[in-house]
């Protein structure tokens, strides 16, 4: 593993050679003074200096010009914003227990049957596992790679960006929340942003950008890359420029987008050092030519000259951290208010942090996001996170129909070109589309056994045999209104992390439950659900109960769909 991390950083080290080479800047005017221009003065030390170099420290070595190459991620004692502890969730009641630990799973795309999830939060550590869980390193990923790749269990097409949807099926099919599915997760949410969507949906854009834009973030999340040059490699690529197409268009966007500077003023000096810097038309192809400037410059509190320092200082200053950290605080904290998401971000940028996780980590595991703040939950944290939850079986086309269903409700996946500035749209229509989905598409179809294997079958999708087991609920053969009840209660904390309300519950047992005779109204079950019926036969008898139980959970389910709950991360506190 080490091997491969460290040939995957010498082929970064390498592209970045290559990068440079092209866009002037291994050689810029700031290295090669002309009569009548001073040079560049050195560059400002990034906000984080790197301690001196030792022989065999790989990462304090790995620089250009001030930029640091890689950082080993903060430790959660180096957080500045309060995370939140076992010993504060286990204080919790057990309802409000389920339901963070269902807000943080679901944050992360992830999800447990109930009673798995019970187990983990029942052994007194869950925050530490969870947190934990996604630096170990379990997952095989050639065997996950070609399971995504098998047609004959997911459709591949020459449309609907085969590429976004092998990023959904990923998601998917990837069973344990270890560090590969961290690293993805990162490398979604960042795509999601204005930050780096490839903005598929303009036409100097092309599909392979998705690919590219995902694919390199999460290579080099993998080797440890820090944000900062992470950034820089992604300002300097042509996948930026077909979003932002001309000198001074991406010079003003690159200082708006990542320093939150709207100084018109700035924009000028932005747009002469990428004087020779265009999207040629020619298959919307970046070329970067000979003729740049070789006048200083002054921004970032230093003074550049060509591209290649414009995008390279930006990245070392402060305003960069604050800039990125502001933008990730406002994607998690829609519905916080001004003032509080000011402390967050202090308290963030306190902590100093120099890569993704630093941030992402310290803004997910957080009391104030776990317990204080309350927001929609995107279509992929419900969609990914009940899939596991209810043990969903899919069908060749789902994940085209998801991501197609993802386009419909304006949530689409790395489309448009400022990213996702509203990440959950309410609107009318988009909410009815994002409601069709999961009602239609998941809580009212279960999976017929029978088609286990055959991915073709539009009956094979749905939930699972086992999401409804009667090890899941107490089954009283002597008592079948006992038994509807404790089935209810069970779709509901299963789904929505808590027990129908005495309403919610009088509301079904009036349409499940009938007199027993003309002349006694005691309350027995309806024949259409009668979870404990009894035949002569115990095939036939077992066939009639799983058929009324199934019946009795789409109704059920059918009403949790339309919950407001059921599309929204909670306030615990």
């Amino acid at each position: 593993m080490y091997i491969l991390r460290s040939s995957i950083r010498v082929l970064l080290s390498l592209l970045l050679i290559l990068m440079l080479t092209n866009c002037g800047g291994g050689g810029n005017a700031s290295d090669t003074p002309q009569a009548g221009i001073n040079p560049s003065p050195s560059p400002n030390p990034s906000p984080s200096p790197t301690p001196s170099p030792t022989p065999n420290d790989e990462f304090s070595q790995s620089q250009y010009k001030g930029l640091n190459f890689y950082y080993k991620n903060l430790p959660t004692s180096a957080y500045a914003l309060t995370q939140l502890s076992d010993a504060t969730f286990n204080a919790l009641s057990d309802t409000e227990k389920l339901e963070v630990a269902n807000k943080l799973l679901e944050t992360l795309f992830y999800g447990f049957p109930l009673k798995v999830l019970q187990e983990k939060i029942a052994s007194g550590d869950f925050i530490k596992s969870i947190r934990t869980g996604l630096d170990e390193d379990r997952t095989d990923k050639e065997v996950l790679e070609n399971d995504i790749l098998d047609e004959t269990k997911y459709r591949r097409t020459d449309y609907n960006e085969q590429v976004a949807v092998d990023i959904l099926t990923r998601f998917y099919t990837m069973k344990e929340l270890d560090s590969y599915f961290f690293k993805n997760w990162v490398a979604y949410i960042l795509t999601q942003t204005i930050m780096f969507s490839p903005a598929y949906e303009l036409e100097s854009t092309h599909t392979p950008n998705i690919a590219r834009v995902y694919n390199r973030l999460v290579t080099m999340l993998g080797v440890d890359s820090g944000m900062r040059y992470m950034t820089y490699v992604h300002m300097m690529s042509e996948d930026n420029w077909r979003r932002f197409r001309s000198p001074e268009d991406n010079g003003r966007e690159m200082l708006e987008i990542f320093t939150l500077d709207g100084d018109d003023s700035h924009v000028p000096l932005a747009g002469k050092a990428l004087q020779n810097w265009k999207l040629d038309r020619d298959s919307d192809t970046l070329v970067v030519s000979l003729n740049q400037n070789r006048k200083p410059l002054s921004l970032f509190g230093t003074t550049i000259y060509n591209g290649d320092d414009f995008y390279r200082e930006m990245a070392k200053s402060d305003l960069f951290t604050k800039g990125v950290t502001t933008r990730l605080v406002n994607f998690f904290f829609t519905n916080t208010d001004t003032a509080k998401k000011t402390q967050i971000i202090n308290s963030i940028l306190a902590s100093k942090p120099e890569t993704w996780q630093d941030i992402l980590l310290q803004i997910v595991f957080s009391e104030e996001y776990l317990l204080h703040s309350s927001r929609a939950a995107s279509a992929e944290e419900r969609f990914f996170s009940l899939a596991k939850k209810i043990d969903f079986k899919h069908r060749i086309g789902t994940l085209h129909e998801f991501k197609e269903a993802l386009e419909n409700m304006h949530q689409a996946s790395m489309k448009y070109k400022l990213g996702k500035l509203k990440r959950v749209p309410l609107d009318t229509l988009s909410f009815a589309n994002y409601h069709k989905f999961i009602r239609e598409r998941m809580l009212l179809r279960k999976s017929n056994p029978e088609k286990a294997d055959d991915y073709e079958a539009w009956n094979r999708q749905g939930w699972s045999e086992s999401f409804v087991a009667n090890s899941n609920y107490t089954l009283n053969e002597e008592d079948g209104i006992a038994s509807l009840e404790s089935f209810i209660q069970y779709l509901f904390k299963a789904t929505i992390s808590r027990n129908p309300n005495s309403e919610e519950m009088a509301l079904f047992k009036s349409h499940m439950l009938r007199d027993k005779s003309d002349t006694n109204t005691t309350k027995v079950l309806d024949y259409s659900f009668n979870l404990i019926d009894t035949r002569d036969d115990p095939q036939n008898q077992a066939d009639k109960r799983e058929s009324r139980k199934r019946d009795i959970a789409i109704i059920v389910l059918d009403s949790i769909s339309r919950l407001g709950e059921t599309y929204t991360l909670k306030k615990v506190k």
